[in-house]
């Protein structure tokens, strides 16, 4: 198959062109929607500024692009094809002998080369916004202040209470059961906001329900000696589901963060099925983009360009785009629960929109 660059370049430009047009408009609705929603929220939120509001909407907006892509990707696509063939150009190819599969490989190939952008150096700007969205979200929306943290460098938890605050940290960190064990574990109480009133440094350290069990730590105060005790035990409200419910949401973590990040966390004994899955789909997600655009060929690339039914190609194609997006919802719900292979779920989407389009392109082009 021999492409012309000229010709390739100038389809190309097209797609892009429609596509950013499309993915904008759709940002701007997004926008609009969540606006209105963190307004609703923060009705009677005392101390939450408008600029605030504006703030977490814009942080979270990078997150929904990955969201929307594959949608951006299939209308840009149909828009682009509709307008190559109202405006003849496509009719004049197809009577030079132009295949289908001609036109198509640069709207593939750019297809390809944004998602290929968009996991590795988009994703991280929008994962670090997506992270500092959720801290806001959970300081000035939900009054919810115990923070979590789990990486490389160890644990890291910190629990207010009326009288101070506590915070937490663990070089080394395992689940047994319903049990948290903590290693080289330390303990810095704070009896009012940013004054230090007690250091606690333990060899080991278990949560289990509402309570830390100390072994073998040292007790440091200001103006005293250390004092060794064999075992303490320090009330808490954290428990295991507590832990598990602030741990970081796969899409606070970007594409090049979650290999590292899913090995530690499997080491410590917790699952990271969620992030594995995530991971997975980031992979997918480039071929994904490319089966959407056969799947807007479809509706969009006929040989007779008066055979009409524009409405019901339009209801077709949109109707197609949500059926995708359920379809993927539903695997990725079997991933999860570990009914599917996390990779396999991930990528049933991709292959499934790629395989749909190539067979009903085939059929009407070859057939």
């Amino acid at each position: 198959m021999r492409l012309s660059p000229i010709m390739s370049g100038y389809i190309g430009r097209q797609f892009a062109l429609a596509f950013v047009t499309v993915l904008t408009v759709i940002m701007g609705i997004i926008f609009l929607f969540d606006l209105i929603e963190l307004i609703r929220r923060a009705a009677g939120k005392a101390g939450l500024s408008g600029w605030a509001i504006v703030s977490m909407a814009l942080l979270k907006l990078p997150q929904m692009v990955h969201t929307i892509l594959p949608f951006a990707m299939m209308i840009g696509a149909m828009v682009c094809f509709w307008r190559l063939t109202r405006s003849h150009e496509l009719v004049v190819a197809r009577a030079a002998g132009i295949s289908v599969w001609q036109f198509l490989a640069p709207v593939l190939g750019v297809a390809l080369l944004f998602g290929v952008f968009e996991i590795t150096l988009f994703n991280p700007l929008a994962a670090t916004m997506f992270s500092r969205y959720e801290r806001l979200q959970d300081e000035l929306i939900n009054r919810r202040f115990t923070s979590f943290d789990l990486s490389e460098v160890g644990l890291w938890l910190r629990e207010p209470h009326d009288e101070g605050e506590m915070v937490v940290h663990s070089e080394m960190v395992h689940q047994e059961g319903l049990t948290l064990h903590l290693r080289d574990a330390q303990f810095f109480i704070y009896d009012k906001p940013d004054h230090f009133k007690q250091r606690i440094s333990a060899e080991t350290a278990d949560l289990t329900d509402g309570v830390f069990e100390v072994h073998r730590a040292w007790v440091m105060e200001g103006g005293r000696a250390s004092v060794f005790r064999e075992s303490i035990r320090i009330p808490t409200q954290l428990t295991l589901e507590r832990i598990h419910d602030n741990f970081a949401s796969p899409e606070t973590l970007s594409f090049w963060q979650l290999p590292g990040f899913i090995r530690f966390f499997e080491r410590a004994g917790f699952t990271a099925s969620k992030h594995r899955l995530y991971l997975q789909s980031l992979l997918a997600s480039p071929f994904l983009y490319c089966g959407m655009v056969l799947m807007a060929a479809i509706f969009s690339l006929s040989p007779n360009t008066r055979s009409g039914g524009l409405t019901t190609r339009v209801a077709g194609g949109i109707a197609t785009g949500f059926t995708v997006y359920f379809f993927s919802k539903v695997v990725y719900a079997l991933g999860l629960s570990s009914t599917l292979p996390q990779a396999l779920a991930a990528w049933t989407p991709a292959v499934f929109a790629s395989l749909v389009g190539l067979g009903v392109l085939f059929h009407q082009e070859d057939g």
